[in-house]
């Protein structure tokens, strides 16, 4: 039944890799609630078939329990399993949302959704709906207002963000980790125990899905207080930051400066020595080379930023900030246009393309046309598929289109198609590693090692023995 009322769709993935592009769903849940956190219905539980072309990460079976022979015999096809999950998110009013998903779940439904013909983004904006992340409220919480949770420490004693860790930490019950449902049981159970002791920060923090008050903050130029993964765990991964331009390129997003960090040190620092201390892996600057503290905040991904006036007394030394000092850089940094400048020049680019066309989501907007016949493509049965030939402008779409036919509908494909695809599996599976996170010879080299130092899983190993064959690949036991 459709919810008379907003609400919000509460959801996990486990994947069959790390890599939410290349790598396949192989579990999701949801539970729907209303705003006061009350369930809606019933929990869903979807398992997604694997395709004949996907060999696991043996890491990420390890972690869930789930093979690929499990996922078929529970699952749904994938054009099926993306449809459901669509329409879950589609209801009108709903905020979907779940714990880290803007960087991780939110691009499996992305890409799952753009592999099958499904609108990869309506569903986040349109009729009133939206979506939130729980990750980086709780930075924000633990960081400006922790009373009231419990904030657990890693061993290095810098806070842990990790769903587990947090829900043991305060009380929740944890003995199924990475288990979809049991996922997001827990970030409920998160949600609610910040909206019970935090209600105002709640509140807040649902504001700024709205991009005009995101934006109106970032428009003043002003110092704000922001909560992400990019900033440094021991201060809660939370900073003051000042907005020092907009992107050139790209209306809503914005570039901002971590003002814990001098900019002193880097005023001096031409296009291409700014270029390095930016672009270049951490791993890979030389030794005492501080990174440019520059990031982009999207004004449409609900990013947790708050006015610096916030910051209390407590908040101030656990964050070890000195309004005074932050005031003066700020004041730095607004009276150097110049640098500003080469700043800003940093974030120009041309932007390359994918290199292939299941990966190539952001490489354009889908043609109004194309949009039309995607809805099409997804009611034709196999012998209106070989009929419809090649029907989109969109070249992404048509080679799409090739691999949906030969992944759900494989007596569509003649002896030509036949040996594309057999092609394009060998890539995947052996040769082309831009195409799949793992391929054969690392797979059964993992599969290998694990088995080594876990004997006490002997029936996974074993299935992910199968599953090579299934595919056509060598026998992992043969050497």
């Amino acid at each position: 039944m459709k919810p008379s009322r907003p609400s919000f769709l509460w959801h996990d993935y486990e994947t069959f890799g790390a890599d939410p592009r290349r790598d396949r769903p192989a579990q999701f849940a949801a539970i729907r609630t209303d705003d006061n956190l009350a369930p809606i219905g019933d929990p869903v539980v979807l398992y997604c078939q694997p395709s004949p072309d996907m060999l696991p990460q043996p890491d990420a079976c390890l972690i869930t329990g789930i093979t690929p022979q499990m996922a078929r015999e529970r699952g749904l096809p994938e054009p099926a399993f993306a449809a459901h999950i669509h329409q879950l998110m589609s209801e009108p009013d709903t905020c979907s949302v779940g714990y880290n998903n803007f960087r991780f779940d939110d691009e499996v439904s992305r890409f799952l959704f753009w592999r099958n013909f499904l609108d990869p983004y309506a569903r986040e904006y349109s009729n009133g709906n939206s979506r939130f992340d729980l990750i980086d409220l709780m930075r924000m919480s633990c960081a400006l207002r922790p009373q009231g949770l419990n904030w657990p420490l890693r061993d290095d004693g810098k806070p842990s963000f990790r769903l587990e860790d947090l829900a043991a930490a305060n009380g929740l019950d944890v003995s199924r980790a990475h288990d979809a449902l049991a996922d997001v049981e827990a970030t409920i159970g998160l949600a609610r125990l910040l909206l019970k002791h935090q209600p105002r920060l709640w509140q807040w923090a649902l504001s700024l899905r709205q991009k005009h008050v995101v934006s109106a903050l970032l428009g003043k130029g002003e110092v704000l207080l922001h909560s992400s993964a990019r900033l440094s765990a021991s201060h809660c991964a939370t900073a003051p930051i000042l907005p020092v331009a907009p992107h050139p390129q790209f209306n809503g997003q914005w570039l901002v400066w971590n003002l814990n960090v001098d900019p002193d040190q880097f005023a001096g620092l031409d296009h291409e020595q700014l270029s390095d201390r930016l672009w270049t892996p951490s791993a890979d600057l030389p030794e005492g080379t501080e990174r440019l503290p520059v990031k982009l905040i999207r004004a449409n991904r609900c990013p947790m930023i708050s006015p610096f006036k916030v910051l209390d007394t407590e908040a101030r030394q656990r964050l070890a900030i000195d309004p005074d000092l932050i005031t003066r850089r700020a004041a730095r940094l607004r009276s150097d246009s110049a640098f500003i400048g080469r700043l800003t020049d940093l974030f120009e680019t041309s932007g390359g393309q994918a290199p292939d066309p299941e990966l190539a989501l952001y490489d354009g907007f889908i043609p109004r046309g194309d949009q039309q016949t995607m809805a099409r493509i997804r009611q034709l049965d196999a012998a209106a598929l070989i009929r419809i030939g090649e029907p989109f402008s969109d070249r992404r779409l048509n080679e799409l289109l090739f691999r949906y036919r030969a992944r759900h509908f494989p007596d569509s494909l003649d002896a030509d198609d036949q040996a594309r695809w057999q092609t394009l599996r060998r890539r995947r599976l052996l040769e082309d590693p831009e195409l799949a996170s793992i391929r054969w010879p690392e797979y059964r080299a993992r599969v290998a090692e694990l088995r080594r130092s876990h004997p006490d899983h002997g029936e996974l190993w074993r299935a992910l023995d199968d599953w090579a064959i299934e595919l056509g690949l060598t026998n992992p036991n043969a050497g």
